[in-house]
């Protein structure tokens, strides 16, 4: 496989922009890793992470979140088991899980003698926005100090073991885990992913509804040297028809019987 440069895509005059714009390059560098060095993360940069993440957008400046930092090495290995036999987890330097996090203000509301209603799926929705934005945050601030991430979607698998794990009450839902650490030379060497084209993402004005030409199109860069049946059907069993796919819907489906 060739190395796959984002910045050579567009026009030069966009090019030119996000060659001259850090923040921009990072963003389009970053990628996912999964095997760390054992340099450990300082504690001011850790903070400093951590703050990043704070300053995020927030719905009325509520910061409906609260970020969980790991450092029990033993929680960390239990983790690494309950989000899908995953070792590397376990080897981060910095194991940080989002929670959607609707109880701490409605535990307030009823310290104010506010008779609060009972959370619904919209705040646990825009509670889940708020968690997954500070969480992008404290990514991209990681990959400026050098420092990479991978994000784990499994967290929201197995909602009554994480619940009683991590001691979760009912109206906090464990939205994202990210771990950080620095990248081995091999994994900054990897070649990212090739995302699809903007043509195929952004529609203007409303939505529109791809046909199948359209949809093989879009996804063609990820089977260049074989047939899209072939290739869809493996994705599609590999992914979304996976018993950890159907774990997580089960598991979500749990945690939402509180917000209904």
């Amino acid at each position: 496989m060739t190395d796959w440069n984002p910045i050579n895509e567009g026009s030069d005059h966009v090019s030119d922009m996000i060659g001259q714009t850090p923040t921009i390059k990072e963003l389009i560098a970053r990628k996912s890793v999964r095997v760390f060095t054992e340099k450990e993360i300082a504690r001011e940069l850790k903070e400093v992470i951590i703050q990043a993440a704070m300053e995020a957008p927030t719905a009325g400046n509520q910061q409906l979140y609260t970020i969980l930092d790991i450092t029990d090495q033993k929680l960390k290995e239990k983790l690494a088991e309950t989000c899908d036999h995953q070792p590397f987890i376990a080897k981060a330097k910095m194991v940080l899980i989002f929670c959607a996090d609707c109880q701490k203000w409605y535990d307030a509301f009823e310290a104010g003698g506010c008779e609060p209603r009972k959370p619904g799926v919209g705040d646990l929705m825009l509670a889940v926005a708020d968690a997954v934005i500070a969480a992008q945050n404290a990514v991209t601030a990681a990959e400026s100090l050098g420092i990479g991430s991978c994000y784990i979607g499994d967290i929201t698998e197995q909602c009554e073991v994480h619940r009683e794990l991590l001691h979760l009450p009912p109206f906090v839902f464990p939205a994202v885990m990210v771990v950080f650490g620095y990248p081995t030379q091999q994994q900054k060497q990897r070649v990212k992913p090739k995302r699809c084209s903007q043509d195929f993402i952004v529609q203007e004005n409303g939505y529109h509804h791809m046909g199948e030409t359209e949809l093989k199109e879009m996804l063609r860069h990820n089977y260049p040297d074989r047939d899209f049946e072939s290739w869809i059907k493996a994705f599609c069993s590999r992914k979304y028809n996976s018993s950890f796919s159907r774990e997580m819907s089960r598991s979500v489906a749990e945690y939402l019987k509180n917000f209904l």
